[in-house]
């Protein structure tokens, strides 16, 4: 199964992290170099476009232990989980 699909030449791939190398193909070929190939959002470094274009991949290693959720990034997971929880880590000023 190759669900991830270059949406420039066709090109399909059945890792993540084969698809986002393969972007910077077409980064070389005329875009902006740290330019989505996915959604077109332009970054000011090629490591914020690595980092974005796991929003774009359907892997999502951290997940929640009481629900099931998956998340990109464990930081997503640990602010997830304080619907569980109930932490409200941050009091409002004018209560």
């Amino acid at each position: 199964e190759k669900p991830y699909k270059c949406p420039d030449c066709g090109k399909t791939f059945s890792v993540g992290s084969a698809f986002i190398q393969h972007q910077r193909v077409h980064a070389s070929a005329g875009a902006a170099p740290c330019q989505c190939g996915v959604c077109g959002k332009s970054f000011p470094a090629s490591a914020s476009l690595v980092k974005h274009q796991k929003l774009h991949l359907e892997e999502k290693p951290y997940k929640c232990g009481d629900c099931g959720k998956g998340f990109n990034w464990n930081s997503h997971l640990e602010r997830h989980r304080r619907i569980h929880t109930g932490e409200k880590p941050y009091a409002c000023p004018e209560c």
